[in-house]
């Protein structure tokens, strides 16, 4: 039996999301296939700019068009270990849900991103560390022009209430994102319970998961584990990523699959909102500055951060309108049909 649809979504027919490459091809039965290579590039990608404190790497999934197979996968992924774990049908239930994850695109995007982790972590840190102005500047344009994404996939004209939900998404960015950093002894417990924080800044575009480990006062050493190769460290950070994934992903998923547009609004503000962290100009304390000395510089990096996205997101209009696959997937969002009988299960 297939569920109603939703009564925030649009009534259009679900389809499956876009891609942000030419890579995709459409099959015989109307579904886009991205390349394994591309998937791959694409999880570089996030795997890239999670080193980066202020740019989310789920911002990054939902620009080149993955984000919300990356969320349904990884909801299937903790239903097909609670059936195993509680049943019933465990066997079963176990080979439906892991039937039903994007193998085609997780696969690939969990390489390249332990794959740009392992070799970015070190320099990304260098640079961020030595040219923490310019770098700023450069993600800031690259998160302003990315606002847009959410805000298409919503679908629909904005009207007032829609309003209200974004200032709200982005007020309380804004004032997580202002709390100064601080300095902590990396003890376990404290890695395991940092990790489960900083895995939804993974899954939310608009919270970075560097930049709360960095509010914690533990971006340093979890990017120095990850150089370093310090395995006893990378366990006890994958325990609480792991943690926090079962936690958090099925109440995404949920969201996504109930109400999709409000969500989306929600998340269009929680970009806004973080953008106060990637201002260019501020102390250590956070504590924000008007621009200073080579501000052209600055400006000619937040231009240059704002082409690339852009470029990207028009590379992604040509391949819909090629594909045929148009506004009707940012309209519809997830499939939420099988998502929601399975959550019915």
């Amino acid at each position: 039996m297939t569920p109603s649809s939703p009564p925030d979504r649009p009534s259009t027919p679900p389809a499956t999301t876009a891609t942000a490459t030419p890579t995709a091809t459409t099959t015989a039965g109307g579904e886009v296939r991205r390349s394994i290579p591309g998937n791959v590039v694409r999880g570089a990608l996030i795997g890239v700019v999670e080193t980066v404190p202020g740019v989310s790497g789920g911002t990054v999934a939902l620009v080149v068009g993955i984000y919300d197979e990356l969320i349904n996968s990884a909801g299937h992924v903790v239903s097909a270990g609670k059936r195993a774990l509680l049943g019933p049908d465990r066997s079963a239930g176990v080979r439906h849900h892991l039937g039903r994850v994007h193998w085609r695109i997780v696969v690939p995007v969990v390489i390249g991103m332990v794959a740009a982790l392992l070799t970015v972590a070190g320099p990304m840190s260098h640079l961020v560390e030595e040219y923490p102005v310019t770098m700023r500047a450069l993600f800031f344009g690259m998160v302003l022009a990315s606002v847009g994404v959410p805000l298409r996939l919503a679908g629909g004209a904005l009207r007032i209430r829609d309003a209200a939900v974004v200032a709200l998404a982005a007020a309380i960015a804004f004032v997580l994102v202002s709390i100064p950093p601080t300095t902590v002894a990396p003890a376990p417990l404290l890695i395991v319970l940092a990790a489960m924080v900083a895995v939804s800044a993974l899954l939310l575009p608009g919270l970075s998961g560097s930049f709360l480990l960095l509010t914690i006062g533990l971006y340093q050493p979890t990017l120095r584990a990850v150089d370093e190769l310090d395995l006893g460290y990378l366990s006890l950070f994958f325990l609480g990523a792991a943690l926090g994934m079962v936690v958090i992903v099925k109440g995404l998923q949920w969201l996504l699959d109930h109400h999709h547009r409000v969500t989306m609004l929600a998340l269009t503000g929680l970009m806004l909102g973080a953008l106060r962290t990637l201002w260019p100009w501020q102390l250590e304390d956070r504590t924000l500055l008007a621009p200073e000395g080579d501000w052209w510089v600055q400006l000619l990096a937040a231009a240059a951060g704002c082409v690339v996205v852009l470029a990207l997101l028009a590379v992604d209009a040509r391949t819909r309108a090629r594909t045929g696959h148009g506004s009707p997937e940012e309209l519809a969002g997830v499939e939420s049909g099988d998502d929601a009988a399975d959550g019915a299960r």
